[in-house]
């Protein structure tokens, strides 16, 4: 049963109003705009100094495009800002963006949240190996090493970087169309770690390289602040070690650079599964080339359009199931999609999203995020218009994938 601005208005949360304009990526001012209020006003409400009255519900309902009872608590266990997102770079994030991000991962936790209570997730099981603030320090690679041999991963190449994650307990999904912009991030959070892909970053090799380096965060990372040159470079360390040991791949590597070397970057691309770009850096960090014939061979991919779209690319992503996986054996067994999102009071099409196998694509309409890399724009669906005011009123299930 949908429920009522009155009984909103009684169990409001001040925290769902929160999460519910960054996710419209709206400042206080602009909120209390739309509704006609102070930005005083709102501040209150969501600070829980104040209490809206239902007309007042009703009306923020209209403007952030929820029903009434978002606002109501959710999960005891989450709240926004619990856990900073790990960012590449905090300057070209605007703190709207890092907002809307952060509400997003909140949103697609509490809907894992929902969904655990019908059905059993595999237990999270990520090493924790905090490492100095150190440049020179070789603990990055170590934590590596230290997440391969847990999750007995062997000296080779990994086949399937989302399942090793989602095996151990992390969650994976993907950022809506909308916000494009932003790169890939991770969240540390309350009841479990969770990455969050960008849904046009149509590279099979590069999307491995960044879940890897989201990994690197959580495993090294927990306690240090996002968004750091020095902490993005160890995070980046710990992707190339993880994806490729050292030990393992070195003598692979060529020294030089000729037609041959070339060949031999493709068939290494395929078999470890890393871009020609990275495997250059592989090779440069490894003294197998020397930085003159890094820089040249790096200038060779600028002149052959190769540093956009290199050859050999894998048109599939890997993909997400942990949480796809749940909802279409719990729809197979009689629930509703529209039950399963209303329990968080995830709107259907959000709901949709943070449980989608593959990424969304835009819609005519909605604005490019390459055209302008600042913007921000609402993630819930079309904001009802103002006239409409009047009108608001069983067994677990074994996720576990298998290792392929």
């Amino acid at each position: 049963m949908a429920t009522n601005a009155q009984d909103a208005s009684r169990l409001f949360d001040g925290s769902r109003l929160t999460l519910a304009r960054n996710l419209a990526g709206l400042r206080k001012n602009q909120l209390a705009d739309l509704v006609d209020k102070s930005a005083t006003a709102v501040t209150g409400w969501e600070q829980g100094s104040k209490r809206p009255t239902a007309t007042n519900v009703a009306a923020l309902s209209l403007a952030l495009g929820v029903e009434p009872g978002f606002f109501i608590t959710g999960s005891p266990d989450l709240r926004q800002g619990d856990a900073l997102p790990h960012f590449r770079s905090l300057r070209s994030t605007s703190q709207l963006q890092r907002d809307q991000a952060g509400a997003y991962g909140t949103l697609a936790m509490e809907v894992a949240w929902g969904l655990e209570r019908h059905a059993e997730f595999p237990d999270v099981d990520v090493p924790s190996f905090p490492v100095p603030d150190d440049e020179d320090s070789a603990e990055p690679e170590e934590a590596a090493h230290a997440v391969r041999k847990a999750w007995r991963l062997g000296d080779g190449p990994i086949r399937h970087m989302i399942r090793e994650l989602e095996n151990h307990g992390v969650l994976v999904v993907f950022s809506p169309p909308k916000t494009a912009s932003l790169d890939a991030f991770s969240i540390q959070g309350i009841q479990r770690p969770m990455v969050v892909l960008n849904p046009t970053k149509n590279d099979y090799y590069r999307q491995r390289f960044d879940v890897a380096h989201e990994l690197g965060h959580l495993v090294m990372h927990a306690d240090a602040d996002p968004g750091s040159r020095l902490v993005e470079a160890q995070a980046n360390r710990f992707a190339a070690e993880l994806l490729a040991p050292a030990d393992s791949i070195r003598d692979s590597l060529p020294t030089t650079i000729n037609a041959a070397a070339w060949g031999t970057f493709m068939t290494l691309k395929e078999e470890w599964c890393m871009s020609i770009q990275a495997l250059l850096m592989r090779a440069r960090v490894l003294d197998r080339l020397n930085e003159v014939s890094y820089r040249n061979a790096m200038m060779t991919l600028s002149s052959r359009g190769w540093r956009r779209t290199e050859p050999g690319q894998m048109t599939v992503l890997e993909q997400p199931s942990m949480l796809p996986r749940a909802v279409e054996l719990l729809l197979g067994s009689g629930m509703d999609e529209s039950l399963l999102a209303g329990q968080g009071h995830v709107p259907v099409e959000l709901f949709g999203i943070i449980t989608s196998r593959t990424p969304g694509k835009l819609q005519d309409g909605d604005p490019d995020p390459d055209e302008n890399k600042r913007l921000v724009v609402s993630l819930f669906p079309t904001k009802a218009s103002a006239d409409d005011a009047a009108a608001v009123g069983t067994e677990p299930i074994q996720l576990t994938q298998e290792r392929r």
